[in-house]
């Protein structure tokens, strides 16, 4: 990642708002560091944001955003993903154009996008139904 220009990766958990860059636009990558060097790849995610210390601190590590960002703040907290997880960055003139070309690469070298990337249809969970039980009528005739 170095050669592209990205920072040094950096761990989340106790991450630091000072080291991270200034607001100015860039490409995320987040990746598990507990599968370096291992066949699968460890990179998690590829984004783009015009704010990077708010996705991060804002987004990622408090849950605040949209879908994707929401779902990657529930895989840190939720599936324990905190500790192994860390983040790079690269400052660019055009994240979005860089993150497609980024995208695009990894999908040519691992035949699919990162895990957290990818679009999987989650199953819908029904909420339970609630049986509201029928009140026991009385009988129309009234014996006198």
């Amino acid at each position: 990642m170095k050669e592209n220009g990205f920072s040094d990766f950096l761990a989340l958990k106790g991450l630091q708002f000072t080291s991270l860059p200034p607001n100015q636009n860039s490409v995320l990558v987040l990746a598990d560091c507990t599968l370096t060097g291992k066949p699968t790849s460890d990179i998690l995610y590829i984004g783009k944001s015009k704010k990077p210390t708010k996705r991060i601190f804002g987004g990622y590590l408090a849950g605040y955003g949209g879908k994707t960002t929401r779902k990657i703040h529930s895989k840190l907290v939720d599936d324990g993903y905190m500790e192994k997880t860390v983040i790079s960055w690269m400052p660019s003139n055009n994240p979005k154009t860089a993150q497609k070309e980024l995208l695009e690469k990894f999908k040519k070298e691992h035949g699919q996008y990162p895990a957290w990337n990818t679009q999987k249809k989650q199953p819908v969970q029904k909420a339970p139904k609630i049986v509201k039980a029928t009140p026991i009528r009385k009988s129309a005739k009234s014996n006198p």
